[in-house]
């Protein structure tokens, strides 16, 4: 395995460093609430970051994505790479990439997903969708929306559509989320259509990098599942490395306070409990960091990388929080300033913590796949 970037790859990073550094400030994060920053989200499209993940794979991305992180900027970025333009440039059609791929790129479009597929969406034979998701992530800022139906068939809905309605939720970290209510309205299947599904598909254990059932071949179910679980995964490898950027940044602040804030005539860096801390936060960071390196580097390779891009959610799930709270408590009394911006991390590592799966649903999940690999 080799991690290094390629040119292409780090000075797409470089770019975005720059672009995240110099618009994503905390004045402007305040101000934008909980709202996302268009100005923003524009110069990131026009310098054509948005565009170039289908070149630079989901590695590049997860180096994209750790410069968001590394100033929490308000914008859809990971949701709209993953759910619509990897997604699409992936597992669409020809006609599919060709007419839903440029806005994409050029940011006139953006897409968001309701993963993982909890809320049991249903379709009728029309291919019109029902049901109701509690919280999709950057849905007020959506034009189309991936959804996973009970039987794990993706589906592209169009926001502006009938029978779809959107209504603005908060949550934890301000990603611009929104309640997904859908009464029978006109879905796109992902991939165009397929065979039929089984009417009454039967519980299995399952399958690697998804959270549903063992397919059934005979019945069209393997390629709707495996389609499902080849986006959940490479979300979940996406966010994680969102999630160490989170960290990273979070951590940052704290080294920067630690060793100019003094006490007793010295810096509070010189203590070791504080060392201890700081590095603890350190080895958590570089774990996130190194195994969502490697998951998005076997799907760029064309390898099975199911287990990997569980064992990267784990990892920003159980040791992000970790980091963030670490970062928050080294700051002392001023962390608890819910206007200081290590808070924001403390909010985006949370948030991030739980989103596609918490720690111990995700090491479940990982465990049932070891087991099937191991049976094999």
């Amino acid at each position: 395995m080799d991690f290094t970037p390629t040119e292409e790859q780090g000075a797409a990073q470089g770019l975005a460093a720059q672009i995240f550094g110099d618009l994503a400030t905390h004045e402007r994060l305040a101000a934008a609430g909980s709202g996302t920053d268009a100005e923003l989200w524009k110069e990131l499209c026009a310098a054509g970051l948005t565009a170039a993940v289908e070149e630079i794979g989901l590695l590049g991305l997860v180096l994209l994505l750790e410069e968001q992180g590394r100033t929490t900027a308000q914008v859809p970025f990971a949701a709209s790479c993953v759910y619509g333009l990897l997604a699409v440039a992936d597992h669409g059609t020809d006609e599919q990439r060709e007419r839903l791929l440029p806005p994409l790129r050029d940011g006139t479009a953006v897409a968001t997903g309701a993963f993982p597929a909890r809320s049991g969406l249903r379709t009728d034979g029309e291919g019109r969708l029902s049901g109701v998701v509690p919280y999709v992530p950057w849905l007020r800022d959506a034009t189309l929306v991936l959804v996973a139906d009970a039987d794990r068939v993706l589906w592209v809905v169009r926001t502006a559509d009938p029978g779809v309605v959107v209504v603005p939720v908060e949550t934890t970290a301000p990603w611009s989320a929104a309640r997904l209510l859908l009464d029978r309205a006109p879905g796109e299947r992902l991939g165009g259509p397929g065979p039929e599904l089984s009417p009454e598909p039967s519980p299995e254990p399952e399958a690697e990098g998804g959270t549903g059932r063992e397919p059934d071949a005979e019945t069209g179910e393997a390629a709707a599942a495996g389609m499902y679980g080849a986006v959940l995964a490479a979300s979940r490898t996406a966010f994680a490395g969102l999630q160490a950027g989170v960290c990273a940044g979070s951590l940052a602040r704290a080294v920067a306070h630690t060793t100019t804030r003094e006490q007793f005539g010295r810096p509070l860096s010189t203590n070791q409990g504080v060392l201890l801390r700081a590095a603890d936060a350190h080895m958590d960071t570089e774990a996130i960091r190194v195994t969502a390196y490697e998951a998005a580097w076997r799907h760029d390779q064309g390898l099975a990388y199911g287990a990997q891009a569980l064992t990267a959610a784990w990892w920003a799930s159980e040791a992000g929080k970790r980091v963030v709270h670490a970062g928050q408590h080294l700051h002392g009394g001023t962390g608890a300033d819910l206007d200081h911006p290590v808070h924001r991390h403390f909010l985006w590592g949370r948030q991030l913590d739980s989103y596609l799966g918490c720690g111990s649903e995700v090491l479940e999940e990982l465990g049932e796949v070891l087991v099937k690999e191991g049976s094999q």
